[in-house]
């Protein structure tokens, strides 16, 4: 020690003054970890959170009583500027975007129509039902809504959802009446549990659906529903209520065996050919996208006249039959909110506000990435909130945006939400209209309009893709296929949940501690075995703890691994003495947070490095958890001169403390 002092001593002043503003200011910015402010509370967080959303563009109030009055319109006029997008972009409207959205809802109405009154079908519904779930939800969402290319309305895998979860509780066709007013509490649950997850912010709860549990999902669903609209197709009465694919097929073979209609087949057979045609004429030619677009509507038009002029509905065909005639009609009055079935409603409004909001989110993201602009997802489930709620009321169902309908949409060339408020006038006027015309619509046309809907929900190339790229999501893929497939929707869902649950909990319970060196010629630390040319420093033990949660559920785990590296480097500098460990520096800048488990595995890793003599030094601990510290005593306990901002610095430090002590 007395060496080394006289060594600084005799080194020119510059370089001492040098030295002690090197010193100092390294000193200063450890200062700054050590006395960083109080980190927000979760009050204040959740308080923040619904500001932001319903003030995005905040509401402070002055002292003065006129600034005050000031400030609280012009809250005000933020609040309905942020939960009605529609009085921003409406101000520079023009006659010439109206023109494209008019023809891209009209476009959007030709295959909605048909498709509303399938998918009213699929969910067990009377057909006029989904035919009222295009009217005034995209109406909502129109006013509500920031997607520019979303189609609204009846979906094919929240149809499938509904009608499979909620005939497990009332029967569709012993008491339909039962089922329909269940149908509309669940919608309405699922409009409030969208709001809400809009207003607090909890556009995390959708992400539990995978990427990959989607689009095992999606291609489960879609074969199930193919499966089930052979009843239409072959004009079988008598079907199971199951959705598995083995009970399906049994209800098929069994059918086949007693009464079924070919009549049925043929037709429905013979325009799903030409609907498909259209689709691959309408992708070798862009300019033709109308075609694959009103080839539905041409469908029903020509199917229903065949079967009006032939009489085919006494021969075995089976039709539509009556559609009510006019608008929603008020169904506020049908909510059950009391009773033996409410808590079930609630569940399976959980589950569709979910599945719902997952295909909307991922259908309006995808469309605005390629118009190049960005989808607030929370602001967008008020959107859908309130669309539901409002739906619910007048006698609609669970509505979303479709991935086949915004594709329309968009090659329409809609400009704006606006082509949402045509295709809702036009399905009105069709609703005033045409019910009566509908009534000689064979109800195979609408099986076979859903049958050429269902290839674009099974995406084969991004399954391989998952498989290659990580086998674990892969597995979540999977099991939401098979689960759906061969149990219940339901059952896949929960399977695609649960995987994807394990994989969080197996990579936060085992997270890795990596062994840092630094990279030649520069001053960064990296992990050694993905930088084999990092150098070590002798003496010192560098590790990363990779976790953004340091909690009970792997504070032993991080504890174990630590100490097992340090006694490796024992082991390995057993024959050379500068290689024992004297110094163990954690870099902490991975891990956001900590709780009192992961604060009493540093506290006992800290004991054993002490009772083997090496010291222990923290680099650069992030807000929440350098304040947990400082609560703890466990800064006291390690020492304010061994926690750093970064690795860098307490590198020096320590290898400075190293060589004091050896001088001494």
């Amino acid at each position: 020690m007395h060496s080394l002092q006289t060594e600084t001593l005799s080194m020119p002043m510059e370089q001492q003054q040098q030295l002690n503003i090197e010193d100092g200011s390294k000193t200063q910015r450890a200062e700054w970890v050590l006395n960083s402010p109080e980190p927000p509370g979760l009050c204040h967080e959740i308080v923040s959170s619904i500001k932001s959303a319903v003030f995005p563009n905040g509401g402070k109030h002055s002292s003065s009583s006129t600034k005050q009055t000031r400030s609280t319109a012009a809250g005000v006029v933020s609040f309905l500027y942020g939960l009605f997008p529609i009085l921003t972009w409406g101000r520079n409207y023009k006659a010439t975007k109206f023109r494209n959205d008019l023809m891209a809802g009209l476009t959007l109405a030709s295959l909605s129509i048909p498709q509303s009154i399938g998918y009213a079908t699929l969910a067990n519904l009377a057909p006029q039902y989904g035919l009222y779930t295009s009217v005034v939800p995209p109406l909502v969402y129109a006013l509500m809504g920031s997607s520019r290319e979303i189609a609204i309305g009846p979906v094919a895998v929240v149809s499938l959802l509904l009608s499979s979860m909620i005939q497990n509780v009332v029967d569709p066709v012993a008491n339909a009446v039962a089922y329909r007013k269940l149908v509309l509490t669940v919608t309405f649950f699922a409009g409030t549990f969208q709001f809400i997850f809009g207003l607090f912010r909890l556009g995390f709860l959708v992400d539990f659906l995978s990427h990959a549990a989607i689009v095992g999902f999606m291609g489960g669903a879609a074969i199930v529903i193919g499966l089930q609209q052979l009843k239409g197709l072959l004009g079988i009465s008598h079907f199971t209520t199951k959705t598995d694919v083995v009970s399906v097929l049994e209800a098929v073979f069994r059918s086949l065996h007693h009464q079924w209609y070919p009549l049925n087949f043929v037709l429905g057979c013979s325009f799903l050919i030409f609907i498909l045609f259209t689709r691959f004429i309408g992708r070798r030619n862009k300019k033709l996208f109308w075609l694959p677009a009103i080839a539905p509507l041409i469908s029903v038009v020509l199917s229903t006249a065949i079967v009006f002029l032939t009489k085919a509905d006494e021969h075995g065909v089976k039709i539509v039959k009556h559609i009510k005639r006019g608008l929603n009609p008020i169904s506020a009055h049908e909510l059950q909110f009391s009773g033996q079935h409410v808590g079930q409603a609630a569940k399976i409004g959980l589950v569709s506000a979910i599945v719902a909001l997952t295909e909307a989110i991922a259908v309006g993201r995808s469309f605005a990435s390629i118009r190049g602009y960005h989808l607030d997802g929370n602001k967008e489930m008020v959107a859908m909130g309130f669309m539901n709620i409002a739906g619910s009321l007048t006698s609609c169902y669970v509505a979303t945006g479709s991935f086949s309908r915004t594709a329309v949409n968009f090659s329409a060339g809609c400009e704006t939400v606006v082509s949402n408020i045509v295709m809702a006038i036009a399905v009105f006027l069709s609703l005033e209209l045409l019910t009566r015309l509908l009534y000689f619509t064979p109800i195979a046309i609408l099986a076979s309009i859903i049958l050429s809907a269902l290839p674009g929900l099974i995406d084969i190339p991004e399954a391989y893709h998952i498989w290659k790229v990580d086998k674990m999501d892969f597995l979540a893929c999977a099991g939401a296929f098979f689960g759906v497939l061969f149990v219940s929707v339901e059952i896949g869902l929960l399977a695609a949940v649960t995987i994807s649950f394990a994989k969080i909990i197996l990579n936060s319970i085992r997270p890795s501690v990596e062994g840092l060196g630094k990279l030649p010629g520069t001053d960064i630390f990296c992990d050694i075995n993905q930088y084999p040319m990092a150098i070590k420093t002798p003496g010192i033990l560098i590790v990363r703890i990779n976790s953004g949660l340091l909690c009970f559920a792997n504070a032993n785990f991080v504890r174990e691994r630590i100490m097992k590296r340090v006694t490796e480097k024992d082991e390995e500098g057993k024959e050379n003495s500068k290689e024992r460990t004297q110094a163990v520096i954690l870099d902490m800048s991975t891990v956001m947070n900590i709780d009192t488990s992961g604060i009493c595995a540093l506290q006992e890793v800290y004991n054993k490095l002490v009772s083997h003599n090496i010291h222990l030094a923290v680099a650069n601990p992030r807000w929440q958890v350098i304040h947990k510290l400082k609560l703890a005593k466990v800064v006291d306990k390690i020492g304010k001169d061994w926690i750093f901002l970064s690795v860098g610095e307490a590198v020096d430090a320590c290898s400075s403390k190293m060589v004091n002590f050896s001088s001494c």
